[in-house]
């Protein structure tokens, strides 16, 4: 849980000098509802433990076991070595054709490219087609597209993309497959690798067709891999510090001189890009949906002391152009200003990191990056955001036939196949000689056709999840992950939700966004700090404090109250 606030008023230090301004659930109660009368719109809270209807957990035997052995999940074991990969999977004889969206970050791969081609063969015949569309909007269109029925035949959509959705669970329940029937009891004789994925997966992949009903709980999704550890981090071009006699830092009082010492924007040198959705947590702030229960009472970041701070710091920043001038504008390639050390610091998904590695490893960067730890403010506890869910689903329309549906679970049991595999070799690194090759040390090396059409996109790698998750790639960065991972995960922000999965109403959602953006205005100097209470009283009365009672009634029950 975040650190609670002792209460204190706060007061301006020099750090902030620049702004200007001081100042779980019971398995035959699958959903509660706020007032017990879910309207369309109206948020839910869906229990995702003690089912009797999911695919009958059967451990998969892994090829090989990992040489650094962890404390999963926050802590995971990984490889250092690259072991010869053994068949793991017996493929059916498929001849359908489907098409699945998934979303892109970057320039779409041609779809004849031989990685598509091999795993067609691989899967039995199958044969499936990508329509990437644009991943920064994917959130927002992929509302008018499920509600036309224009997504094909499946949907890839990650978890923090259901939030643009007003009512995900009604999305779900009137738009997708319901699977119970099809993946329900022992499924290991067809589908191995789907019976080995967690069983908590599988329960995270439950919605109810009516929320007033607890008996329509039912399995809508195909889980993605379960990471755990932290989720996003910001890193650090580690190189550039040392280059200019400078320390990671180890609180956010040293972040911000290191920024300062580094910045020269004369010369186009900024600390940072964006800061919004990692830094909460140096404040202590609660991770989304952005809840502590404080003295008794759940209480929103929004009317946390430590919010203004947050928000300080951020103004402070911009205010001392410490931050790139057009990161507002949300048009950068922060992956590019990184590689080219414009930019110092760079929040991000947690796999930059192997990214940025294997871009130095295939000689298109210089450097090395590594996150910061858990960090504190002001002599706090340090907390650190962790995963606690899968990331994402594949959906399947509700148009299909059933046998079409065991068909892509055909390729769904595929690619859940784990490291160490020759179906993992073929997703992950895709063809030997045109992706990738062996290096002397054994382990495969992406070419550029390889990075990409294969590592870059997102594509089958995130279908259905993995029966088990490594860190794995350059050994030298998997024991560094390793370690980084051992040195936060005693500060894992404890998961105040274990058990459910909370949707908030349609009016909190946009309140919330309107949050967001009023907060957005303040970092980057177009409204005041002394604008935070009015915000708090808008996002209040706009639909946070209607919310509160929902979270409070999901909150009681996962605590067993």
């Amino acid at each position: 849980m975040a650190t609670p606030s002792d209460g204190s008023i706060f007061r301006r230090r020099s750090l902030f000098k620049a702004a200007g301004i001081g100042a779980a659930g019971i398995a035959g109660l699958p959903v509660i509802a706020a007032c017990s009368d879910i309207e369309s719109g109206g948020g839910t809270s869906q229990v995702t433990e003690g089912f009797d209807f999911l695919p009958t957990y059967k451990e998969y035997a892994l090829p090989v076991e990992p040489d650094l052995v962890g404390e999963p999940p926050n802590h995971p074991s990984g490889f250092t070595s690259y072991p010869s990969p053994v068949d793991g999977v017996e493929t059916a004889e498929g001849a359908g054709e489907y098409e699945i969206t998934v979303p892109m970050w970057g320039t779409p791969p041609t779809a004849d490219d031989p990685y598509y081609a091999a795993l067609q063969e691989a899967w039995g015949g199958t044969k499936i087609t990508l329509r990437h569309a644009d991943g920064n909007t994917f959130a927002q269109t992929s509302v008018q597209w499920l509600q036309a029925n224009e997504f094909g035949d499946a949907i890839n959509i990650f978890g923090w993309m259901t939030d643009s959705h007003p009512n995900f669970q009604e999305t779900v329940v009137n738009t997708f497959y319901d699977l119970t029937d099809v993946v329900k009891g022992d499924i290991a004789d067809r589908w191995p690798l789907l019976a080995g994925e967690p069983t908590l997966s599988w329960g995270q992949s439950v919605w109810s067709t009516d929320p007033a009903d607890p008996e329509t709980a039912r399995v809508f999704g195909i889980p993605q891999s379960f990471y755990g550890g932290p989720g996003n981090a910001m890193f650090v071009r580690t190189d550039l510090l040392e280059a200019a006699n400078l320390a990671m830092p180890t609180t956010v009082e040293e972040v911000l001189e290191v920024a300062r010492a580094w910045t020269d924007g004369a010369n186009g040198k900024w600390a940072f890009l964006a800061q919004d959705y990692v830094t909460p947590e140096w404040f202590g702030l609660a991770s989304s949906p952005g809840w502590a229960y404080i003295d008794g009472k759940l209480v929103h970041n929004c009317e946390r002391p430590e919010y203004t701070e947050w928000l300080q710091f951020r103004r402070t920043c911009w205010d001392e152009g410490l931050i790139h001038p057009d990161t507002p504008t949300g048009t950068l390639d922060g992956h590019a200003l990184h590689v080219a050390g414009t930019v110092l610091m760079s929040q991000d998904g947690i796999s930059w990191w192997s990214d940025y590695t294997n871009q130095v490893l295939g000689g298109t960067a210089t450097g090395q990056i590594d996150p910061i730890g858990a960090i504190g403010f002001s002599g706090r506890e340090p907390i650190r955001y962790v995963s606690t869910s899968v990331g994402g689903w594949t959906f399947f329309n509700k148009d299909l036939s059933e046998d079409q549906v065991k068909e892509l679970l055909d390729v769904m049991n595929f690619c859940s196949a784990p490291y160490g595999t020759t179906e993992n070799e073929l997703l992950q690194y895709g063809v030997e000689g045109t992706h990738f090759t062996y290096g002397d040390d054994g382990f495969p090396v992406r070419t550029q056709a390889g990075i990409d059409i294969v590592q870059a996109p997102v594509n089958f790698k995130e279908m259905s999840g993995q029966v088990q998750t490594f860190l794995t790639g350059d050994p030298d960065l998997v024991q560094r992950r390793f370690e980084y991972n051992a040195s936060v995960k005693d500060f894992a922000e404890e998961n105040i939700w274990k058990g459910l999965r909370v949707e908030g109403p349609s009016e909190y959602k946009t309140a919330a966004q309107t949050l967001i953006d009023q907060q957005n205005d303040i970092a980057y100097g177009r409204a005041e700090l002394s604008s935070i209470p009015d915000m708090v009283e808008t996002f209040l009365g706009s639909g946070g404090e209607a919310a509160r009672e929902l979270f409070t009634t999901a909150y009681k029950q996962a605590q067993g109250e």
